[in-house]
């Protein structure tokens, strides 16, 4: 963790040097360094393990897995709802963990679903948009992807970080790798049509990103006009 903040710190720095054409991404040069960094090391170790980890784990236990992590995923969303004077969407996220804790075997089933709890999703840089934050330069982390000004600390100091003072180092690092693994093995299938339709991945990956985002931000009613977050 301190190893990629201090990246993060040293290519920030040297980013105040990079232009580029898009307004939205003005370390390009940079950022497309971090990126062509980042998809050496995914084609190199990540993807393969990804691969191997679908191959040999069965879907019904791939499901499990994600629905346990997914179900993780509603803590941090039901502090941001509250953080951002959603009540009504905080009280249903934090009823998804407890019946999906409960009644689904720690997550493993996702039961709230079919009772009516929807699932949303919302992070720290959400809240931060919310409350009329701009979005900043677009910024690629070293080993984590794409992110914004805003984002990145977000990314950088996620709420899973906090449960390593909770569990022994081998336990944590051991659900961090898995997550890692199984969050690419999701994106397999999504990579066949980016290599199809993509002539640069890295601007296609950029556009797409900042555009989800966007809606992300403004809960899928983005304005029409083009304002920053």
């Amino acid at each position: 963790m301190r190893l990629l903040l201090a990246l993060l710190a040293a290519l920030t720095l040297s980013a105040c040097a990079t232009t580029g054409g898009d307004p939205r991404d003005p370390w390009e040069g940079l950022n497309r360094k971090t990126y062509a960094f980042n998809d050496a090391l995914d084609r190199a170790v990540l993807k393969p393990i990804a691969i191997g980890y679908q191959k040999v784990t069965p879907a019904f236990a791939q499901e499990g897995v994600n629905n346990f992590y997914s179900n993780l995923e509603d803590i941090n969303t039901t502090f941001n709802n509250l953080l951002q004077g959603k009540v009504k969407e905080g009280a249903n996220d934090a009823g998804r963990f407890l019946v999906n804790t409960v009644l689904g075997v720690f997550g493993l089933w996702d039961v709230a679903t079919p009772m009516g709890l929807e699932k949303h999703d919302e992070d720290f840089g959400q809240t931060l948009g919310w409350y009329g934050v701009p979005a900043g330069p677009y910024f690629v982390i070293p080993l984590l992807g794409p992110s914004t000004a805003r984002d990145a600390p977000s990314r950088l100091v996620d709420v899973s970080w906090f449960y390593n003072d909770y569990v022994p180092d081998r336990v944590f690092w051991t659900w961090w790798g898995v997550d890692k693994v199984r969050t690419r093995a999701n994106l397999l299938k999504a990579e066949g049509v980016l290599d199809a339709a993509a002539l640069d991945r890295y601007t296609f990956l950029r556009d797409a990103w900042l555009q989800r985002r966007r809606n992300q931000v403004f809960d899928g009613n983005p304005p029409k006009e083009k304002e920053e977050e």
